[in-house]
Order: structure tokens, then sequence, then C-alpha cells
């Protein structure tokens, strides 16, 4: 039997082949717009945000620029993302403290990117592994379903399977892993109907092998009856 670890990086050697390009989908070009996109992707697509984005980041590319805008004005601009209010809210809260207490400039710490309204772990996993190149694994709802799903973590709470996915992946590779297993979820492990037929890492899935002895059982039954 393969050690947690070893299987592990197997599962990750698998899923760079199958996806060579795996990188942060939010389109930005600096750390304060991916700050803001970030921030605009809790429960909405990265295409959903990176369409409104597109048009917002022309006229808006500073916390000050955004500063100029009343939360009713910004709530305007991002009203087809979901929970838009609460995060015009977040983001004007944000770019002000951004001014007050980083001279307009996003934090590269952990510490310093939780302060702000509106950024918990995974934004700031998030900010700091593609904005500053700091190892980071964010748990979003994909990382978090593939790899209960695979077995590579094993928990019913987010912070518990950053923990484990920690432990047995290299830390040169957490901000890679942490793609890949985006990619995976988005493309091939989705939530309601995930493609195994296409997944190259089934043999090691408990997801994909509980599902056979259940397909078994409800064959023997049907032929049974």
């Amino acid at each position: 039997m393969l050690c947690q670890n070893r299987k592990t990086l197997m599962i990750l050697e698998r899923l760079k082949e199958l996806y060579p390009d795996a990188r942060c989908e939010l389109e930005h070009t600096n750390t304060f717009e991916l700050l803001i996109s970030t921030i605009l992707s809790a429960q909405s697509t990265d295409k959903m945000v990176n369409r409104i984005t597109k048009k917002l980041f022309i006229d808006y590319k500073t916390p000050s620029d955004f500063l100029s805008l009343s939360q009713e004005e910004l709530e305007g601009h991002i009203k087809e993302i979901g929970l838009y209010r609460n995060k015009a809210k977040n983001i004007l809260l944000t770019c002000n403290k951004l001014l007050t207490d980083y001279n307009g400039e996003v934090p590269g710490t952990y510490d310093g990117l939780i302060s702000l309204p509106g950024v918990g772990r995974k934004t700031a996993n998030v900010v700091l592994s593609n904005g500053f190149g700091v190892p980071a694994i964010a748990v979003d709802t994909h990382v978090f379903r593939v790899s209960n799903r695979i077995g590579i973590a094993k928990s019913d709470k987010v912070l518990n399977v950053e923990k484990q996915l920690m432990k047995n992946i290299p830390k040169e590779m957490w901000s890679l892993a942490h793609h890949l297993l985006i990619w995976h979820g988005r493309r091939t492990c989705n939530a309601r109907q995930p493609k195994c037929e296409h997944c190259t890492v089934t043999e090691f899935c408990e997801f994909y092998k509980k599902s056979i002895i259940h397909q078994s059982e409800d064959t023997y039954i049907s032929k049974t009856n």
C-alpha cells in the first residue's frame, strides 16, 4: 500500500501531465487587482469575475480610485456577482485600510492580509501565492471536494484539509498543487457529475472505487430480483 505522501505526489504528477498550464485564472496585472478579484470571487466563478473586472479595472486601478465611488455606485458595477452588496462594502473598507495602514500597498504577509475587511484565510493564501510567490494552499470548494474524493485529505473542515495537504505535499509544490486541484475540479471532477471516465487518477481515487462497488451491488441486486 502506498504511503499518503507518495500517493499524493503520484496524483499530482498525473495532474501536471493533464494540466500543464494550470495557473490562477483570475485575470490581474498587479497584487491590488488580484486582491479585489479574489474578494469578488467568493461564491462566484472566475469567468464571471473576469467579465466584471475587465471593465472595472479600466477606470478603477487603485484604492483611491475605488474610494471615489459610493457603495451604491460600486454595487452597480458588480451587481451580477453574488453577494455583491457585502462585497462592495468590504472592498471600500479594504481600500480605506490599505491607504491608512499600508500606504496604499497590498500587504505581503498573511497577518496583514487577513486584517483587511472581507479577506479570510482562503483569499489571503491566494494573494500570497499568486501575488507574492509565497508557497500556500488555498482551499476553495474545488480543492476541498477533489482532495476528499481522491483521498489525499479526509476532513469536513477546510482548515484540516489545508493542514493535511501541507503535510503531504512538499512546500515548493503547494501553490502548484492548489492550481492543479482547482483545474481538476473545474474540468473533470465536477461537483454533480464527475467525469470519471476521463480521469487519469481513478486508480487512486476513493470516490471512484466506492462508485464502482455501488454499481456492482446495484447490478447484482437487479439481477437477483
